[in-house]
């Protein structure tokens, strides 16, 4: 079995999103790029996220031909595997169904850039992509189009929405940042509507942002 550290963080984050509500059941969807090139892996499909393990996961080529697995890939394959042959810098891509954000994505309506946190972690609004069926190149299609070269998520008409991240950490937070973002622009609605950040100032936060983390100061002797 190849790839262990890929697959104990995709088997990670599909229990992370059950268990914070963000999907239910057995919907929604995690994958990983691997480091050997045109190999993915990717959760299988139905399979209890509680019960998965490691060795359930997916490993798929570019071909579509599984490596490893005894179970049926997800069905929104098609969908993961385009924007990795499409998009070098993704390395995790995270589908969930959560709430607030499948609001924006039935409504049809973008999520707007509203907090700091939005600018600095996706850095532009969530658009919609055009709808097409699950599991179908369309819609493969339709959301890379929507992606762009540069966007890290994306809202699939009444159905959810999809981060895609430089790491598996980054694909989650962008996945909370976009769900917390959704439910204070509804509610921001009732008194009186939301406030977009300027586009100089969203630039400015998302560029400062990648800076961000700990770091020690330095004492001068």
């Amino acid at each position: 079995m190849r790839f262990l550290e890929e697959r104990r963080q995709v088997l990670a984050a599909a229990r992370e999103i059950s268990q914070s509500g963000m999907v239910m059941g057995t919907w929604g969807n995690v994958s990983m790029r691997c480091p050997e090139p045109e190999l993915m892996l990717i959760t299988p499909s139905g399979v209890d996220y509680q019960l998965m393990s490691m060795e359930d996961m997916v490993l798929l080529d570019s071909s579509y031909r599984i490596r490893e697995g005894s179970y049926k890939p997800s069905i929104e394959t098609p969908l993961h595997m385009e924007i990795y042959r499409n998009r070098e810098g993704v390395k995790a891509i995270v589908h969930v169904h959560s709430i607030y954000a499948s609001s924006f994505a039935v409504a049809r309506k973008s999520i707007p850039v509203i907090l700091e946190e939005t600018a600095q972690v996706v850095g532009h609004e969530v658009p919609v992509a055009e709808y097409a069926l699950c599991g179908t190149q369309a819609l493969a299609t339709a959301v890379l189009d929507s992606l762009g070269e540069d966007r890290r998520a994306v809202l699939l008409a009444n159905h959810g929405l999809l981060a895609a991240g430089v790491s598996m950490e980054d694909a989650l937070r962008i996945c909370y940042v976009v769900e917390k973002t959704a439910q204070i622009a509804l509610y921001a609605q009732e008194l009186g509507g939301a406030r977009t950040l300027e586009s100089a100032e969203i630039v400015q936060l998302y560029q400062k942002f990648k800076s961000y983390g700990p770091s020690k100061i330095v004492k001068e002797e």
